[in-house]
């Protein structure tokens, strides 16, 4: 299940899924509600249960404004719920910039390590070699730290996020670590920009971007402030768009999705592979 691409009969590629834990007090869909060890590990259990490849584990939230976390308290956080869901044989992904909490993780067998800064220190590139996690490459405007709110042009967003790829792949490579282990994340909401604009364009560019730099996607629509704004729901109402947007990602050729709503998008995407099957099919 924590292999992405698999294929259907009628050649529908079905992402791997990422079922977000979020270990924050103040994460905007869920904050505070799985700060235990005991609350994070059974909500891991119920996204496992509902179709989830593999677990992330969100130590500090990176919303614009989001409260700063220190690296003891993001490994403090980690270390019970990692200890138990390897234990378990359980893939796990974890989410920080933080050199130390990344270097933590993978000692711990974290088998993924995200990075919404894209490894951008090459001090640790050595240490990142060693670990043999794979890495999920992520692009935002803000390059450090989390997301801020910022106008941005689409076209020079999807420009950016080309050269940036273009640049960060090689550096990794070039330090040792395998084309295998490397995964990209183009960004979406905040991490573009303050309008949903930048976000439909990279969202409708997937086949582009994959095709260009022959590595897995990632994406994460899931929630996401350019669904709110371009529908005008509120967190509670947000899932039907978040769907459509985790559907066309999918359609698109996205090898992972990372979502809050594991069951939703399993039992949307086996009735979209259904439809493809019958119409293949015919009458």
């Amino acid at each position: 299940m924590d292999k992405p691409g698999n294929t259907s009969p009628v050649g529908i590629r079905r992402p791997s899924l990422v079922g977000i834990v979020n270990m924050t007090t103040d994460s905007f869909s869920d904050g505070n509600r799985f700060l235990t060890t005991q609350a994070a590990v059974s909500h891991a259990h119920r996204l496992r249960s509902e179709g989830a490849g593999v677990i992330e584990l969100g130590p500090a939230a990176s919303h614009p404004g989001a409260q700063q976390v220190s690296e003891d308290e993001e490994m403090k956080r980690l270390a019970d719920v990692i200890d138990q869901l390897v234990a378990e044989g359980i893939p796990v992904s974890v989410d920080s910039y933080r050199p130390s909490t990344q270097r933590f993780a993978a000692a711990r067998g974290a088998t993924y390590l995200n990075d919404i800064q894209g490894f951008d220190d090459p001090a640790q590139y050595g240490a990142l070699a060693d670990s043999g996690c794979r890495l999920v490459v992520m692009h935002s405007v803000q390059r450090r730290g989390p997301a801020t709110r910022v106008r941005t042009d689409p076209a020079e967003v999807c420009r950016g996020i080309e050269e940036f790829f273009a640049e960060r792949l090689a550096t990794l490579e070039q330090a040792g670590i395998g084309h295998d282990r490397l995964i990209i994340d183009p960004g979406l909401g905040h991490f573009l920009g303050s309008t949903p604009e930048p976000s439909l364009r990279t969202l409708a560019g997937l086949e582009r971007l994959k095709a260009r730099f022959d590595v897995p996607v990632l994406v994460s629509p899931s929630r996401k402030s350019f669904l709110r704004e371009l529908t005008g729901s509120g967190l509670p109402g947000i899932g039907p768009a978040t769907l459509a947007a985790e559907l066309y990602a999918a359609r698109s050729g996205a090898d992972f999705i990372r979502t809050h709503d594991i069951a939703a998008l399993r039992d949307s995407l086996t009735v979209f592979e259904a439809l493809e099957t019958a119409k293949e099919s015919g009458w």
